[in-house]
């Protein structure tokens, strides 16, 4: 047995903090390594992906179907005429609105064309709610339209669909979980302020989603389909980086 001062108690003790201390600066080094990953290109891109990825799926568990988005008073709301416009490639897409369809496909019993009489026609909500930007601006707004869940209904969606994707006129895509299109505050939103919509606001039909971010309540909408696997286009910014829960 080794006693206290014996050569080989003392080089053990050595090796020890020697360790210690080297365990001790590689934590240190731990945020340095980190950020130096995110210098390199190939490392940055795996790393935000991964990164994304884990912020989608916490989104979507932790995302409550009857946990309603605030809504406001109209003494709350932002006058029109200050509600901010944001767009792709134009403000005023090129559409014509008197032979506006909205194309609908994918796994549903009654895919075909549909025009704003056939939302019209369905149980009309209004609704106060908060539309927040990515940007960093946020902006109360008065929306009126149809429940994606009661149009959903109307063309038969099979209630196993996991996705919607959809098209817009300015050439802008977008897809949106089913739980969330499901949502209780979720509309195609045909009107703002009680008057149609404007092109710069998405003319005829966008969509009015209080639980979501921006950029994926797309406007001026065109196409739409019901998937169960999503295609390679998910959305227009998600494709660039961007969050695809994109949760509030």
């Amino acid at each position: 047995m080794a006693r206290p001062g014996d050569p080989v108690n003392e080089s053990t003790k050595r090796m020890r903090t020697v360790r210690s201390a080297t365990r001790r600066e590689l934590l240190k080094l731990l945020p340095l390594a980190a950020a130096g990953a995110f210098l390199v290109p190939p490392w940055r891109k795996r790393l935000l992906d991964r990164g994304l990825a884990f912020t989608d799926k916490v989104g979507a568990a932790t995302f409550r179907s009857g946990a309603l988005a605030p809504t406001f008073d109209d003494s709350e709301l932002l006058p029109f005429e200050r509600f901010p416009y944001n767009f792709h490639l134009v403000k005023e897409p090129p559409l014509d609105l008197e032979s506006w369809r909205l194309e609908v496909s994918g796994a549903l019993s009654k895919p075909g064309a549909y025009d704003l009489d056939d939302f019209r026609r369905l149980p009309r909500v209004s609704q106060n709610t908060r539309l927040v930007c990515v940007e960093g601006w946020e902006a109360i707004g008065n929306f009126t339209g149809a429940l994606v869940s009661d149009f959903l209904a109307l063309v038969g969606a099979d209630p196993s669909a996991r996705f919607l994707e959809l098209e817009c006129a300015d050439d802008y895509y977008q897809s949106i979980d089913m739980a969330s299109a499901r949502h209780p505050q979720s509309l195609f939103a045909y009107e703002m302020y009680g008057r149609p919509l404007d092109r710069g606001h998405g003319a005829p039909l966008r969509l009015a989603m209080p639980t979501k971010l921006g950029y994926k309540q797309a406007k001026s909408l065109t196409r739409l389909k019901v998937s169960h696997l999503l295609g390679e286009r998910r959305g227009l910014w998600e494709d660039q980086g961007y969050s695809w829960y994109g949760g509030i």
